[in-house]
């Protein structure tokens, strides 16, 4: 049996797993899906002071209390900063990294030095509240952002999607353990249409190492196509 820890990406919650946590369980897996603070079911605590350090404590605190070992730590989009820093904190419970179309930052890097262009867009539509700046502000139309065109996961998702704090994408990662944090496998499943887009020789070398799968769909990958990415994870598992 392994032990999956899922962590969501930026306006999401641990709910965006519905799906692909049922598939592992199923398969008969240990599977932990956290919300960040902030965001979701725990949107009403939200402060000024959340960034990406609260979110990376968020997990690194999960490891430890539920004394998890041999983790298979997944990140979708912004999580990918998040299970960066967490694995960095707690490295010792780690056994392998996956990155679900998800950023892949260095040592002093923010979302916003890694996906600029992107997530700068969505700063224009945000707005200001209780001093906390939010962008992702949830809509009718927001699951567009995310890929997902079916109505009724569209529809799910709209009455979950939560603001979030820009503080988050703006913080820069403090790595303080990155010969261990490096030392661990990574492995990355990302949609198609993104692979162009990413760092040839990181590509070029999880192709060679076969820890790379591409999956054809949209950027919210485990709404839209939970069976591939369950697979994809079945089969890290099994490595």
């Amino acid at each position: 049996m392994a032990t999956f820890v899922l962590v969501h990406g930026g306006g999401h919650g641990g709910w965006c797993y519905r799906y692909v946590r049922a598939l592992l369980q199923r398969a008969g897996h240990e599977v932990f899906a956290p919300t960040l603070s902030g965001l979701a079911e725990r949107a009403h605590l939200r402060t000024a002071n959340i960034g990406l350090e609260t979110h990376i404590q968020d997990v690194a605190g999960l490891l430890h209390y539920e004394d998890l070992r041999e983790v298979i730590l997944v990140g979708h989009s912004y999580g990918g900063m998040v299970i960066t820093g967490a694995a960095d904190r707690a490295v010792e419970r780690i056994g392998r990294i996956v990155y679900l179309d998800a950023a892949n930052p260095l040592n002093g890097q923010s979302l916003v030095d890694v996906a600029g262009p992107i997530i700068e867009s969505t700063r224009p539509m945000g707005e200001t509240v209780d001093g906390t700046e939010l962008v992702l502000l949830p809509a009718p139309e927001a699951p567009l952002f995310y890929g997902v065109t079916d109505p009724a996961d569209a529809a799910w998702m709209s009455e979950r999607l939560t603001a979030h704090p820009w503080k988050c994408f703006e913080d820069h990662l403090d790595l303080r353990n990155e010969d261990e944090l490096w030392a661990l496998p990574q492995y990355h499943i990302v949609c198609t249409s993104t692979l162009a887009t990413r760092d040839p020789e990181l590509v070029a070398k999880a192709r060679a190492l076969g820890r790379l799968w591409d999956i054809d769909t949209g950027h919210d990958l485990m709404i839209t196509e939970p069976q591939a990415v369950a697979d994809a994870l079945l089969e890290i598992a099994a490595y």
